[in-house]
């Protein structure tokens, strides 16, 4: 299959009509989605086997992918991990309810965000929302290297943050902690993700420092109709939520 030579995003700019690639064998749930989402303003494609959505997504990149994580032709984390290869934009997997092994696999791959089997049609729709939204709206270090979201900003070269106008005091391990969340807004940053990134190592070996930092941070944080959230997503790890 043609595969594109570097990572790109949708060229849609406006997003007026937000193209959705679903990728899910399930006819019968495939069909409410689709016109589910039709009916919201969104433009739908759906595949039912993983390389036949590879192919589609190379052809004409979505703004959003839908990924079922159980797929006939091939394991929907190495579709997943193919499209990261080259895919910028947001990708939400489906898994099975309890298999917080495969959630956490996808989302180590690249996955943005998931949805548990069984869901309900606003859950998904909440959900395909804030990854429009952030991929808008957030995480971008301009060229001065501040990230600004909502009211909180990241002087990333001076290592300063201020909330709502006021400084915000920060150890150098939360500093690191909210500069890797703030540049995946929206994302869900797994324990391990996170714990490789701020200490080299697996999360199991740093689980208790980790939910000490996030505690702290989140105090520290406070809160505010424009500040963003830390929140935690039980069994697989943490995002950094922005208000529309």
């Amino acid at each position: 299959m043609p595969v594109p030579t570097e990572e790109r995003s949708s060229p849609s700019d406006s997003l007026s009509e937000p193209r959705v690639l679903v990728i899910e064998d399930d006819t019968a749930l495939t069909t409410v989605l689709a016109k589910a989402l039709a009916a919201r303003g969104f433009s739908v494609q759906v595949m039912a086997t993983g390389q036949a959505a590879l192919e589609a997504a190379s052809v004409e990149a979505p703004d959003v992918v839908v990924l079922d994580l159980g797929l006939p032709d091939m394991d929907g984390i190495d579709v997943c991990r193919q499209l990261r290869a080259w895919f910028a934009n947001p990708i939400i997997v489906l898994s099975a309810d309890g298999d917080e092994d495969r959630k956490v696999a996808a989302l180590d791959e690249g996955a943005d965000d998931y949805v548990t089997k069984p869901f309900s049609m606003p859950e998904l729709l909440a959900r395909l929302r804030v990854a429009l939204r952030h991929r808008r709206t957030s995480a971008a270090v301009a060229a001065d290297g501040v990230i600004a979201l909502g009211d909180l900003v990241i002087d990333v070269g001076a290592h300063a943050v201020a909330a709502g106008g006021a400084p915000l005091e920060l150890r150098p391990k939360e500093f690191e902690l909210l500069l890797l969340l703030a540049r995946n807004a929206g994302r869900v940053m797994t324990h391990g993700a996170l714990a490789t990134r701020l200490w080299g190592g697996p999360a199991v070996h740093h689980t208790e420092s980790l939910r000490w930092h996030v505690m702290h941070l989140r105090k520290r944080l406070g809160e505010g109709a424009e500040r963003p959230r830390l929140v935690t997503e039980p069994g697989v790890g943490y995002r950094l939520i922005v208000s529309s």
